[in-house]
């Protein structure tokens, strides 16, 4: 080796010796942050083995020393509420923070909803004008899915809130937050870490996961697999699952005729697929694309002679429906919203007639999804069930769709959002989520405490506030009383409060029929804030409406007592009628109810159908519109029900 090449070997070397000893931050800490007051702080990073750091903050100097991995850490002592303050760490190398702040430290997580941007609330234009406020600081994760927990996020770095950087942050977050300030008075620190249309088990770590048994397999597969090449494993399995090939184009239409429409058309060799229900549930895994449903029914003569209603329940994402191979409907990404089409009688014919519905999914699940109840023929002579067996074929798979997803498997944005942000000082978290785990609500009862319970032990700062936001009322309002997935998940997220230091802001009276997404963020944050209020400052608020105590059944009317009732009881309504109850018999079939305030915390409830009643049910519907029950405060009642009859999710 020529002397030049390694006098550049040394240099390169001491180059890269260099970087090796640089004194590290993980990205969530930065300038213009704030930090939790009232706590020790924590503070770590990397370092050089053995390397000695030292941390200077407001007049005190903390030391530590980097260990054999080359991790430090260490706590500053408690701080009182104030700033700007010079953060410095002093390795072999010198990095200064500055503008940092002691306030109040809140992490924002969930679906959508929290994702929901500002500029979509309601009045975004002058809310987003006013948000001028530098003692708000706001952080965003950036979306990331991985295998194992990471150490540290991709990117990110706090910003002062202004008209520019509450723009794209979460609505909710910003909402509450600015709540927070108007009464405390004190910075305000939000982490934003959300991921729109995610399940509660994968912001759930593996040490929890591992312990459950619905996840517990999933995990040591996803433990398992190569996530370099999983994309072509994925793409080998859903070869194999279809029969040798991925289909690239849909055959099912051909210059512009839908042949896998046709009555005659040859679905023998199809396999069949129990409807209604996601494919995704039926084996068709990490499958996005399109997909062809089929169904023979039978009609008599007279049946035939007049229209008929078809019932779909709800598609995801577009459908096109034929009857007979007719056109008779068709809905383009409109996965939440129930498929009724009419179909006129010169398309029906005695005997035997044939359902087709072309199904498109751009992702997440797909298929013909909702109750067996809701998918039926409605006749001038009653209804025909076609739930159950249906043919079924995969006609097309958008293979650009396929890879790693945050659904893929539990675990995977706890370990890539929440991980990199533990042990960082927090006030407290605040929580909205539950749509994607609707359709397993009974099984919410439990993962969503596990997962509450799960970051606090991972964080180490005890039993911290964490408050949720119980699901809006969506989707079409019902004419007569049914049972309700989102019924049944807003009463897991109830059950929820057994766990100390929770609280749960009501969204059942501000939501929208027909957008999942509604845009009075600003009241959603408010309640938050209420609850927080309560929960994690100890004022003496009133932070939840009124909460089903108990009840007590006498001469055919049952008394329903509440607490959380404040000032007492209202109705919204000028007429005084209160709305939203349902109460039924032993044979348990609920009908709409009357109902009255007896006093400051009693509803009488009663129905002519029903002599003698066992049960009641209030807000019990994913669209409980009507629901008009208030404490004198201006909050909800929250949905209840008497019962324990088994739900439609166990």
């Amino acid at each position: 080796m020529s002397k030049n090449k390694i006098l550049l070997f040394f240099l390169l070397l001491g180059v890269t010796l260099s970087l090796k000893a640089e004194v590290k931050l993980p990205k969530i800490f930065s300038s213009n942050m704030v930090l939790q007051q009232g706590m020790e702080i924590p503070i770590w990073g990397t370092a050089n083995k053995g390397e000695r750091i030292r941390v200077s903050f407001n007049g005190k100097v903390i030391r530590a020393i980097a260990d054999k991995n080359g991790k430090w850490k260490l706590y500053l002592p408690k701080q009182e509420y104030g700033g700007p303050y010079q953060l410095t760490i002093k390795g072999k190398n010198t990095i200064v923070l500055d503008n940092v702040m002691i306030g109040e430290v809140w992490v924002c997580s969930g679906q959508s909803n929290m994702e929901f941007q500002t500029y979509k609330a309601q009045n975004a234009e002058k809310e987003i004008a006013t948000a001028q406020n530098a003692d708000i600081r706001l952080f965003s994760v950036k979306k990331r899915v991985a295998q194992f927990p990471e150490k540290d996020l991709a990117e990110g770095s706090w910003q002062k809130c202004s008209p520019e950087t509450v723009n794209d942050f979460s609505a909710v977050g910003y909402f509450f937050g600015r709540t927070l300030y108007q009464k405390l008075h004190v910075a305000i620190g939000l982490i934003h870490t959300s991921w729109g249309g995610t399940v509660a088990e994968t912001w759930t770590s593996e040490q929890t996961i591992e312990n459950d048994p619905d996840f517990k397999e999933l995990l040591a597969e996803l433990q398992e697999i190569d996530v370099d090449n999983y994309n072509q494993a994925i793409r080998d399995k859903i070869k194999e699952l279809l029969g040798g090939e991925i289909p690239k184009v849909d055959k099912g239409i051909q210059n512009g005729k839908a042949l896998w429409a046709a009555p005659e058309f040859d679905d023998s060799n199809w396999k069949t697929i129990e409807t209604p229900g996601l494919w995704e549930g039926a084996g068709y895994r990490n499958i996005d694309g399109i997909a062809w449903y089929r169904k023979e029914l039978f009609l008599s003569e007279k049946q035939a002679n007049n229209s008929i209603k078809l019932h779909l329940c709800r598609i995801d994402d577009s459908d096109i429906t034929f009857f007979n191979g007719h056109k008779v409907g068709e809905n383009i990404n409109q996965y939440d919203k129930d498929r009724i089409y009419v179909v006129d009688s010169k398309y029906l014919k005695p005997g035997k007639n044939t359902i087709a519905v072309r199904v498109e999914d751009t992702g997440g699940g797909g298929g013909i999804y909702g109750l067996a109840d809701e998918l039926y023929i409605e006749t001038k002579d009653g209804k025909i069930n076609i739930s159950g067996d249906w043919k079924f074929k995969i006609s097309k798979v958008i293979t650009q769709a396929v890879g790693l997803k945050p659904n893929s498997y539990p675990t995977l944005l706890y370990n890539g959002m929440i991980n990199p942000l533990v042990p960082f000082g927090i006030k407290g978290v605040i929580w909205y989520q539950g749509e994607a785990n609707a359709e397993r609500a009974h099984q919410y009862q439990r993962i969503f405490p596990n997962m509450i319970n799960d970051w606090r032990q991972h964080w180490g700062q005890g039993n911290f506030p964490f408050l949720f936001v119980s699901l809006a009322n969506y989707m079409q309002p019902v004419d007569v009383p049914k049972e309700s997935q989102w019924a049944e998940l807003r009463e897991a997220q109830t059950m929820t409060l057994k766990l100390p230091n929770t609280g749960m802001a009501l969204a059942i009276d501000i939501g929208e029929a027909n957008d999942i997404h509604p845009r009075n963020k600003q009241e959603v944050g408010r309640r938050l804030a209420l609850n927080a209020f309560k929960v994690a400052y100890n004022m003496n608020v009133v932070n939840l409406g009124p909460m089903y105590k108990s009840v007590a059944f006498k001469n055919g009317k049952a008394y329903i007592t509440f607490a959380d009732t404040g000032a007492g009881l209202t109705v919204k309504d000028k007429y005084g009628y209160l709305k939203a109850f349902t109460i039924a018999g032993a044979d348990k079939k609920f009908y709409w109810a009357k109902a009255e305030i007896v006093d400051n915390n009693t509803v009488v409830v009663y129905s002519k159908d029903v002599s003698k009643p066992v049960a009641v049910r209030f807000g019990w519907a994913d669209n409980p519109d009507d629901l008009n029950l208030y404490n004198k405060e201006g909050l909800p009642a929250t949905p209840f029900r008497t019962d324990n009859w088994q739900g439609i999710t166990k």
